[in-house]
């Protein structure tokens, strides 16, 4: 969209774009631009089959004061606890029009999850005018002066493109957590899956972000490399976050849903996916090549098999590397039920096989579908679509 059609864009009302990360679940949403300017990620379902725009500055302030229009009167109705009745709720529900029923529920969801954080959408808001984004992050302040945290998505190749100067004054205007999915740091994986970034500049990336004292947050997929390339994706990954050292590093593991571009090379057998085994000993290779940072590793994801490969780096190293070992030295029929268990929810941890119950509950699962140590990792495949 060019300049000036985005300023002749009529106002069509308050926005939420599709997603967010699960750290942000109590955060409001913002949208301040539409979709994913770069939309070829061949591991990504998201935005496919849409267009991307930028929003109008004025247009996400007019959203902003939507919702801060419902937050003060929320805040009016609440006791000293920071409560409100659900009467009054209700109460104030009728009065709101159809056409301000949106941004009337984020600010019920976003008083609810306490104010205190937001989170700028859609796929690279960083990709608008820095001074645009100064902006909108002043005029955002200026009617929540008590917030914690605001978050961004973005994409590497964006942010190397921000001047240092303008990359302070964002921080400035108080962005202060940015999440980039790194998905590897491998130029033959980033190259393979589209990503539209290299090694190189991924590393610049998270550099520049660090440098204007931004918290960042790396996403990294295990897996994405496929078999013969799950080496090189692991060491390639931990060398480029150890020369950015950022505040977390967040696992997602790789599913092929059959939305997603790689799915066609997957069953053409193009791409060969890991094990669930294999992919926990590229983790182990990963995590034990991490040197020298103190980020904090996250794994909050349905995807992930472990959910002990969680902690700060470096005192809880022994720990995560001890989780992955333990589950690398189960015997193969054990694999079989932590995998079906964990995939299904009556597993959360490895210390959960210690229930009688929970083992019970996955044996039968595995009797009554005929899942086999063989099997295990196809049938848990579909599995894990429905999580994407």
């Amino acid at each position: 969209m060019s300049e000036k059609n985005r300023k002749e864009e009529p106002y069509r009302g308050f926005e939420q774009g599709p997603i967010r990360p699960p750290s942000e679940a109590y955060s409001l949403l913002i949208r301040v631009t539409r979709n994913c300017p770069w939309n070829r990620c061949a591991f990504c379902p998201v935005y496919k089959g849409t267009s991307f725009s930028l929003r109008p500055p004025e247009h996400v302030k007019k959203d902003i004061d939507a919702v801060y229009r419902h937050v003060e009167a929320i805040r009016q109705r609440a006791d000293g606890d920071g409560r409100i009745d659900r009467a009054d709720v209700q109460d104030l529900s009728a009065k709101v029009g159809a056409d301000d029923h949106a941004p009337f529920q984020a600010a019920l969801g976003w008083f609810a999850g306490g104010l205190k954080s937001v989170f700028l959408q859609d796929a690279n808001s960083l990709i608008i005018k820095p001074g645009d984004l100064v902006d909108i992050l002043k005029h955002l302040k200026s009617r929540f002066p008590w917030i914690e945290r605001i978050t961004s998505y973005a994409r590497s190749h964006t942010i190397a493109r921000i001047s240092d100067d303008d990359m302070a004054a964002i921080a400035d205007a108080g962005l202060n957590r940015i999440h980039i999915g790194m998905e590897s740091g491998s130029d033959k994986v980033l190259k393979m899956i589209k990503k539209g970034s290299d090694k190189a500049t991924q590393v610049k990336a998270g550099q520049k972000v660090k440098m204007a004292g931004i918290e960042l947050s790396e996403y990294v997929m295990p897996g994405l490399g496929g078999r013969p390339l799950s080496r090189e994706h692991a060491l390639e990954t931990a060398d480029a976050l150890n020369r950015i050292d950022p505040e977390f590093i967040r696992l997602r593991t790789l599913a092929i849903p059959n939305s997603i571009p790689l799915y066609k090379e997957y069953m053409e057998g193009r791409f060969e996916k890991c094990t669930d085994r294999e992919m926990a000993q590229e983790i182990l290779l990963f995590i034990e090549s991490l040197e020298g940072i103190r980020s904090s590793i996250k794994s909050d994801h349905i995807l992930n098999l472990i959910q002990e490969v969680e902690g700060n780096l470096p005192e809880d190293k022994p720990k995560i590397i001890g989780a992955l070992r333990t589950f690398l030295d189960m015997e193969p029929e054990q694999q079989c039920l932590y995998q079906v268990g964990r995939r299904l929810g009556y597993f959360s941890r490895l210390s959960d096989m210690e229930s009688p119950r929970r083992v019970e509950r996955a044996e039968k699962t595995c009797r009554d579908l005929g899942i086999t140590p063989e099997n295990a990792d196809q049938v848990i495949d579909e599995l894990m679509k429905r999580f994407i």
